[in-house]
Order: structure tokens, then C-alpha cells, then sequence
């Protein structure tokens, strides 16, 4: 009953079927504004989605991944590059989490 070849089979045929219905469906361009508008944002929201849990979790104290996310977003803002975001980033944990751990 618990054969993994039956999951992996399921998880392809999901996988497959995720991809390619939209290309069966959607043959002609998309014109609508609002659509195109979503589909244009989907790609960050899911980065996000995916980061910001990380963020919070990696670090030991919840005060310094606070703080390095804050000090992040103000150093993203600021157009620092995403080598130095992660690297202030980094430099601010580890200068919090000496001082409260």
C-alpha cells in the first residue's frame, strides 16, 4: 500500500498537468491589463513567500532576524546591491545575537 513509486507517479502527473494546461488553454496572447498585471507580479510574491518565513526562522534570536529584516528592507530601498543586502544583513544578526544571546 505504501509503494513511493505511486507518490513520485502522482506528484509528476500533477506536476505535468500544472504545466502544461495553461499552454493548452491559453494559445492565444493575453491582452487583458489586469491579467497581465498579475501573472508580471506572481514571480515576487512567491519569492517573498518563500523568504520572509526563512528570515525570521534561520537565526536564533527572533529580535535579530527582526531587525536584520528591517535593516534589509531599508538597505533594498536605498538600492544597495543584493550582495550587500545579504551582507549587512548577516553583519547585523551576528552583531545582535552577540550582544542578546
Amino acid at each position: 500500500m505504501h509503494n513511493p513509486w505511486i507518490y513520485i507517479l502522482i506528484m509528476a502527473t500533477v506536476t505535468y498537468v500544472i504545466r502544461v494546461l495553461p499552454m493548452i488553454l491559453l494559445r492565444k496572447p493575453i491582452n487583458n491589463i489586469f491579467i497581465k498585471s498579475f501573472l508580471y507580479y506572481v514571480p515576487y510574491v512567491t519569492l517573498a513567500i518563500m523568504t520572509f518565513p526563512a528570515i525570521i526562522e534561520a537565526c536564533e534570536s527572533s529580535v535579530a532576524a527582526y531587525i536584520s529584516l528591517i535593516v534589509g528592507i531599508i538597505a533594498a530601498y536605498k538600492k544597495v546591491s543584493l550582495i550587500g543586502v545579504a551582507s549587512i544583513c548577516c553583519l547585523v544578526v551576528l552583531f545582535v545575537e552577540s550582544i542578546v544571546l
